[in-house]
């Protein structure tokens, strides 16, 4: 099955890089081949090596799923290029400062606004491009989670139903719902997003 992808996705090589040397690193070091991450997974070999060269598309589900194979959640791929005060480094995020990762080839953007990955509680924003989405399948988590659209719309699809939410809208939806996200506007969309620490 061919991966999503995005024209205007915006990833520089370094994300892609950065992210797929992480998951094979991680791969390795547990002892895993390529192949029985791949039947774990449901994907084939040939796109998860392309993903560890950095080279191929990386949809949001895709890599929870290969987070939970690896025994990670998908938070411990962000990542900060600039330091933190230690007097700050448990309690604020300053906005110039957060911990991110960029989606290959799908116009999506992730931004950590928690200060800590190991809390009970995680703050995440998610950037979409015009016409960017999570990916192709539907997202699944397993704790409940809400959201707040801080900027542009968002499609939202919860099982079989759709909703058009705009700026200042909010949602909620229980773990064993599946998801899709979707921007059908012009403009970027930004959407809150808090969830179990546990989840992500």
């Amino acid at each position: 099955m061919a991966e999503p992808t995005h024209p205007n996705s915006g990833t520089t090589e370094s994300d892609d890089l950065r992210i797929g040397r992480q998951i094979r690193d991680l791969r390795k070091a547990k002892r895993i081949t390529l192949a029985t991450l791949a039947t774990r997974v449901n994907k084939s070999v040939g796109y998860l090596s392309q993903v560890e060269r950095g080279t191929s598309s990386l949809p949001i589900g895709v890599l929870q799923t290969i987070s939970e194979a690896l025994g990670v959640r998908a938070s411990w791929f962000f990542q900060t290029d600039d330091e933190t005060p230690d007097g700050e480094l448990q309690y604020i995020v300053r906005a110039g400062n957060r911990r991110s990762m960029t989606f290959s080839g799908i116009g999506v953007r992730e931004e950590l606004l928690s200060p800590r990955l190991s809390g009970q509680l995680l703050l995440i924003m998610t950037r979409l491009a015009p016409g960017a989405s999570g990916g192709k399948e539907h997202r699944q988590r397993k704790g409940e989670e809400a959201g707040y659209v801080e900027a542009g719309q968002l499609e939202l699809k919860i099982g079989q139903q759709t909703f058009l939410l705009e700026a200042g809208d909010s949602f909620s939806i229980a773990g064993d719902e599946p998801h899709l996200i979707y921007n059908p506007g012009q403009t970027e969309t930004r959407v809150v997003w808090v969830m179990k620490g546990t989840d992500y």
